[in-house]
């Protein structure tokens, strides 16, 4: 007897069930023998997709949405799940799809997607009317308050987005992460007024493992090596998940023979960290190494652009680029050791490395501290920032430079017109405090050092680096309610690189920043001739600058603690004479001073891979290791 024929409606939920049990492949397998009976199923097609996307098979779940959207083009969540496949190789293509669904069915999850297309496009004004749109469907999704925050300070709309990040922690409150948002929002509009409180919350928080707290923001509020690795560990767990199988390791090489080495990151274009690098990647040995250049970041059309274009000997703009295709490039280019510049910073992703991009991964210069996961074999510092007995804070094996683990570029500008103290708007007499930091970096405890100095230095002014109008009345306010004249903080506006560096000359003493301290604002002042004033703490973040000054030949201006960094400061401010044998030093060290020898640094860096792929092709387990002075 012939076997009864199963209708399709049943056997669709039967495959429903089979992926609901946890069954996806047999889900899989079911919805392909209805597909293959039947093509006119869309909603065999459309489960087909969510199944598919489940176990990671991406384009064949784009290949499904699309077939469902053909056989019924009113479905809208075809279009949303299509939508959010594209979101990160066809942005515009992402938004058409969505825009699309709302017309089917206005929901606010998409509107919220929208917004966050838009963003990212820089079309804020659309961004935050989508976000408006979202919240009036749903004005309790804490999720779309927070997007909403998040394009309001894009906007730089940032005094809104901190009250924005407030509501969507009072509607979730065990969503500590949106109590970080909260805290750097304010941080970078200097509103300090519920600082502490919500500082000493957080440190519970990572002391209790009771919640997510931003790996960033645990590095600027006071934390130790130990917690800021919790945090990391559990931020990961949280948002990234577990790296997949290390690939099989890459065409075998010889002793001596040519590496490939890919640096990865979203700030190749004007900024920090293409500052610091450009030249690393010219003066690469190329009898030695391919170096390739991963880019996932915006090309701003800069000078700085075409020049890291140019000195990669292969440049690939990854921005539509999703983990497949990025992890297909990689092993076409053969790459050995991938360097990630970036670690939980700004346009970070790090799903990418999840994906073992290469047989060794190395964490290097974009982010102060430690992944907390297994993410990275390698992690490269100094005996400052990571001496060896941080090493248990560190899931990768720790790899000390010789002098400091920061590269510096030569071709930094340092002979641009030097301005007037008038026309930078400082008094014509009296000690110059420079401190071009981000107003994230400071905090109540750093300025009321920095007002408790400039009590004990009559006339002296604290030049600061603009951040708007609400940072600069929240300063202002805060000087004086320590008895300091307002008048006496004068703010820069950002400047082209060349201009802002000439400025450093107006100045007599840089006041570093604390717990995260000066990295390129450090270097910068260096470069420049200024003496620097820094504190050195116990983690990675705080010891950075301690690092450059050593490397620069300056430790004198290295203090252990606010006390004597005060000190320091009211005696240097008396002492012209010492502040002027410090810049002298320090301008005829530019030649020579390891901090600024860029073939030195990159050879003594080229023998720490090298060091990193021969215990890989041996067979052996990363190990932390120090590279011996070339």
């Amino acid at each position: 007897m012939a076997k009864p024929v199963e209708r399709p409606e049943n056997a669709l939920g039967r495959a429903f069930a089979l992926y609901q049990q946890g069954k996806p492949e047999e889900s899989a397998a079911l919805c392909r023998a209805i597909l293959a009976a039947s093509s006119d199923q869309p909603a065999a097609a459309f489960l087909l997709g969510v199944v598919d996307f489940s176990l990671g098979r991406l384009e064949e779940s784009r290949r499904c949405f699309a077939a469902a959207i053909a056989l019924q083009p009113d479905l809208a969540d075809a279009f949303n799940n299509l939508a959010l496949l594209e979101h990160q190789a066809r942005p515009r293509l992402a938004a058409t799809l969505t825009r699309r669904a709302l017309r089917l069915e206005p929901d606010a999850l998409p509107f919220t997607r929208l917004g966050t297309l838009l963003r990212d496009e820089r079309r804020n004004g659309e961004a935050l009317d989508a976000h408006r749109r979202a919240l009036a469907l749903q004005p309790d999704s804490a999720d779309a308050w927070r997007e909403n925050a998040h394009s309001l300070r894009a906007a730089k709309r940032t005094a809104r987005a901190a009250q924005g990040y407030d509501h969507a922690h009072r509607l979730a409150p065990e969503r500590t992460e949106f109590l970080c948002d909260r805290l750097f929002a304010s941080l970078s509009i200097c509103d300090w007024r519920s600082h502490a409180e919500t500082c000493r919350r957080l440190v519970e928080t990572i002391d209790r493992d009771q919640g997510v707290v931003l790996p960033l923001l645990s590095l600027l509020i006071g934390t130790s090596p130990a917690q800021q690795d919790r945090a990391a560990r559990r931020f990961h767990r949280a948002f990234v998940g577990p790296a997949t199988a290390a690939p099989a390791m890459r065409r075998p090489v010889a002793s001596g023979g040519r590496l490939n080495i890919a640096y990865l990151s979203a700030d190749f274009h004007e900024h920090a960290t293409a500052h610091l690098t450009a030249e690393l990647f010219e003066l690469h040995d190329r009898t030695r190494f391919g170096v390739f250049g991963y880019s996932y970041g915006e090309d701003d059309g800069s000078p700085m652009r075409r020049r890291l274009e140019a000195g990669f000997d292969r440049f690939r703009d990854l921005r539509h680029a999703d983990a497949e295709k990025v992890a297909a490039l990689c092993a076409e280019d053969d790459i050995h050791i991938l360097v990630d510049l970036k670690g939980y910073t700004r346009d970070a992703r790090l799903t990418l490395l999840t994906r073992r991009l290469a047989p060794v991964q190395v964490a290097y210069l974009g982010y102060p501290g430690s992944s907390g996961a297994d993410l990275m074999d390698y992690a490269i510092g100094d005996r400052f920032v990571t001496p060896p007995e941080h090493q248990p804070f560190y899931r990768e094996r720790l790899v000390r430079m010789p002098d400091s683990y920061q590269v510096n570029d030569r071709r930094r500008p340092a002979d641009a017109p030097v301005p007037t103290r008038a026309a930078c708007g400082l008094p014509a007499e009296g000690v110059v405090f420079c401190a071009f930091h981000a107003a994230f970096k400071i905090d109540p405890v750093l300025f009321g050092l920095w007002m408790r100095i400039l009590r004990r230095v009559p006339g002296g002014t604290l030049w600061l680096l603009e951040a708007g109008k609400d940072a600069t009345a929240n300063l202002r306010m805060e000087a004086a309610r320590h008895g300091v004249d307002p008048a006496r903080l004068v703010f820069a506006p950002h400047r082209p690189q060349a201009e802002h560096l000439a400025r450093y000359r107006l100045a007599d003493l840089a006041l570093d920043s604390f717990p995260y301290t000066g990295h390129t604002t450090t270097s910068d002042a260096l470069w420049m001739g200024l003496p620097v004033l820094t504190t050195r703490g116990e983690t990675f973040a705080s010891s950075v600058a301690a690092s450059l000054l050593h490397a620069a030949g300056l430790p004198e201006t290295v203090t252990r603690s606010f006390a004597e960094y005060e000190e320091r400061a009211v005696r240097l401010a008396g002492e012209p004479a010492t502040l002027a044998v410090y810049r002298h030093r320090l301008e005829s060290g530019r030649a020579t001073a390891p901090l600024f020898d860029s073939p030195r640094f990159t050879r003594n860096l080229e023998r720490a891979y090298r060091t990193m792929w021969e215990r890989h092709a041996a067979g052996l387990p990363p190990q932390a290791f120090t590279v011996e002075p070339s």
